[in-house]
Formats: structure tokens, C-alpha cells, sequence
């Protein structure tokens, strides 16, 4: 799976020690260019962590895997990224200017025949 968007944060690395030795993580927050956006928490791990360097305001396509496992009968998901490009990635998410000038909503309802940005 692929997302596109900007990162908006990067939360503090974590280490262990595990059976098979010690090991890093590293979680990041992505907010996409999308008329609603979406905020995902994606994490790199171990040696991806120095391969994919990504700093605040970085614009990013990352490619991920999506996994659920069970622990003491909760479920927990992680966002478990791959790959992240930097290339290209600007091109598809909409500047802050374009959100400014988006016009604003009255309250009237929308007279029939005429568009409507909205999903419902």
C-alpha cells in the first residue's frame, strides 16, 4: 500500500533488546494533501531508519504494510513502512493557498441541480 503527504511529526526513537539482539524504532506522523486530511503514524524499523532519513515538512511517498497481531487477548495494528520516496511526492498534495482560498460554507443548503463538495 501507498500514501502520499507531509510529515508533520517525529516522535522520539525507541530501542530493545529482543531475542534476536537489540533493536531500533522510529514512529513518524503523515498528514495527506487530501480535501479532508487524514493523519496515519507510520514506523520504520532498525536499519530502514538511517535508509530513509525523513525530517518535519518533508513531502513523502511511503510504501507500507498494514499487520494486526494479538498480545494478552488486545489486538494491535501496526503501519510498518518500507520504502519512502521523496521524489516526486510535492507534485500530488495541494498547497496551504489552495486550502485558504476554498470557499467558505454559508448554512443554506445547496439549491438542486447545483455541485456540492460535500460527501453526504
Amino acid at each position: 500500500m501507498e500514501i502520499t503527504g507531509k510529515i508533520i511529526a517525529v516522535l522520539p526513537q525507541t530501542t530493545g533488546q529482543g531475542k534476536n539482539g537489540m533493536w531500533r524504532s522510529q514512529d513518524y506522523v503523515l498528514e495527506t494533501g487530501d480535501q479532508y486530511p487524514k493523519k496515519v503514524c507510520f514506523n520504520l524499523f532498525n536499519d530502514k531508519i538511517d535508509q530513509f532519513p525523513v525530517a518535519i515538512d518533508d513531502m513523502v511517498n511511503v510504501s507500507f504494510d498494514i499487520e494486526s497481531r494479538e498480545y494478552n487477548g488486545r489486538w494491535y495494528t501496526s503501519v510498518r513502512a518500507w520504502k519512502i520516496d521523496k521524489n516526486g511526492a510535492q507534485a500530488t498534495v495541494p498547497t496551504q493557498q489552495a486550502v485558504v482560498n476554498a470557499p467558505s460554507f454559508d448554512g443554506a443548503p445547496a439549491a438542486a441541480g447545483e455541485g456540492s463538495d460535500l460527501p453526504f
